[in-house]
């Protein structure tokens, strides 16, 4: 119904759905949303089909949005559709072609992009912005190197195309039920794509979403990029304390598992501590006998970001030894065959030392805890000094809460941070919180005795050792560095400040 008065009431009914909207006529682009939605477009798009496109654009369509989904080769968008069917008559729209996508969105079109980072992403929006027009938004959900997200972003802009770098953690399975969004890119962008990523995203409290504007084109990449260097560290500190367990204390797996399934009531509450218990926990399918993890090869992959952002701390002048250590770690487990050779040769410890197993376990966690305390210091000093750099101006409390849920590092730990970063947001180190800073004083003695207890017994413990030399470090108001710059003006002429 159409009146002449200044507000127009308006009833669309599309397909099984009903909506009611109340405007004023002078909002002419929401007149044309309207008259869109009464020609059957869909209010979002999502191209890239792999498992990570499908199940998003399933979240999406699961809270009410109509979704118009693309690939390269149809049998995904078959398949997309075919589970949209299955999975309650969800509200997707399969498309053939890239002018059909495009044509079938909404205008102002919100298209998110998932396909592999680097090229792919180039050629994708290259074949998208043919159709698209000035207004329209397109997000780029994928690992990205962000100086790379800058450049699309600038070369979007001369179009009047705005662009989004929006990292996304949680796997398969958070994409569908709910990940961790970290959006960066104009602001005005971000408000037409934040009704819809806020309730696609994880929720934590009851009703706090894992999303949250981050700032301007790129630090939505940093910040997600940052993420897996501290899941790098989490993922090693855990393998060097199942080190210690394992071939120390001789703790089977069965027993390991329920170990770390009592971690992760307590201080250590992680989603890495829950998998790590079900997979020490896991019986091996294939041969019947013993369990899957002890026919794992020990040799561990990467894609790239834990690399980027150890890269990133050094262009900041920030230490990251225990993501560092984690990097290193899965540069020496690859060289496997190496390994194999090189212990035949090299000689460690004979004797290992006798211990309280109840005393070793006990150290283990307080060691872990202060670990990642410094691990999660680590990433937001990165984070910061980009930002300062870039004048991004990231809020690191929003940073903590945006992991807080959906992500792999998503942990108890960060709602503490959280509220250390409301309480002071120009915090110079989280170790120096009075929360943490309390923590880490009371379980040092542990987390020494365990590093100890390493080295004594041949055991690598990069990443732990690291943590600690970085908190031994940073505590120390005077280091050997007068020395260091001492040799470096003698040799150099690089010159000193004195004291």
């Amino acid at each position: 119904t159409i009146t002449h008065h200044p507000y127009i009431f308006l009833t669309i009914i599309q397909k099984n759905y009903t909506l009611h909207y109340t405007l004023h006529t002078t909002h002419t682009h929401q007149i044309q949303i309207l008259c869109n939605m009464s020609n059957d477009l869909c209010e979002m798009g999502l191209y890239g089909l792999a498992v990570m496109g499908q199940n998003f654009a399933l979240n999406m369509a699961s809270h009410g949005f109509s979704v118009a989904v693309g690939n390269r080769s149809s049998p995904k968008v078959d398949l997309t559709v075919s589970r949209a069917k299955a999975e309650g008559d969800l509200p997707i729209k399969g498309c053939y072609s890239v002018e059909e996508f495009v044509s079938s969105i909404q205008k102002p079109r919100r298209i998110i992009i998932l396909v592999q980072a680097g090229k792919p992403v180039d050629a994708t929006i290259s074949a998208l912005s043919e159709y698209l027009e000035p207004g329209d938004v397109v997000v780029d959900g994928g690992n990205e190197w962000y100086p790379n997200t800058v450049r699309r972003g600038e070369e979007l802009a001369k179009k009047d195309i705005m662009f989004i770098g929006m990292g996304i953690s949680g796997g398969e399975e958070g994409a569908r039920n709910g990940p961790s969004l970290m959006p960066g890119g104009p602001k005005e962008a971000y408000d037409l794509i934040e009704p819809v990523i806020t309730k696609c995203a994880a929720q934590v409290d009851g009703n706090v979403p894992c999303t949250g504007y981050l700032g301007p084109i790129g630090a939505g990449n940093y910040v997600k990029m940052v993420h897996n260097g501290i899941e790098y560290g989490d993922m090693q500190l855990i393998g060097e304390v199942y080190d210690v367990l394992h071939n120390l204390l001789g703790m089977g797996n069965d027993e390991m598992a329920e170990l770390f399934g009592a971690w992760n009531k307590t201080e250590l509450d992680s989603y890495l501590i829950e998998i790590t218990s079900k997979i020490l926990a896991k019986k091996d399918d294939v041969t019947g006998e013993g369990h899957v993890v002890d026919y794992v090869l020990d040799k561990t992959g990467m894609k790239g970001t834990g690399r980027w952002t150890i890269q990133e701390a050094a262009e900041r002048n920030t230490a990251a030894p225990t993501m560092a250590a984690s990097l290193d770690a899965r540069y020496i487990s690859g060289r496997k065959e190496e390994r194999v050779e090189a212990e035949k040769i090299l000689k460690g410890p004979t004797a290992k030392p006798i211990v309280s197993k109840e005393q070793v376990v006990a150290d283990l966690a307080a060691a872990m805890y202060c670990s990642k305390v410094c691990s999660y210091a680590q990433g937001m000093g990165i984070i910061r000094g980009a930002s300062d750099d870039n004048e991004w101006n990231v809020d690191l409390a929003k940073c903590a809460t945006l992991w807080r849920g959906g992500c792999i590092i998503r942990a108890g730990l960060l709602g503490k941070i959280q509220n250390a970063y409301e309480s002071n947001p120009s915090l110079a180190n989280l170790m120096v919180d009075p929360t943490f800073a309390s923590e880490l004083n009371e379980r040092q003695a542990a987390w020494r005795r365990v590093v100890t207890l390493c080295v004594a017994s041949g055991i690598p413990c990069p990443a732990l050792s690291g943590s600690l030399q970085y908190y031994d470090s940073y505590r120390r108001a005077r280091l050997p560095a007068n020395l260091i710059q001492a040799q470096r003006d003698f040799f150099g002429g690089h010159t000193y400040q004195r004291t």
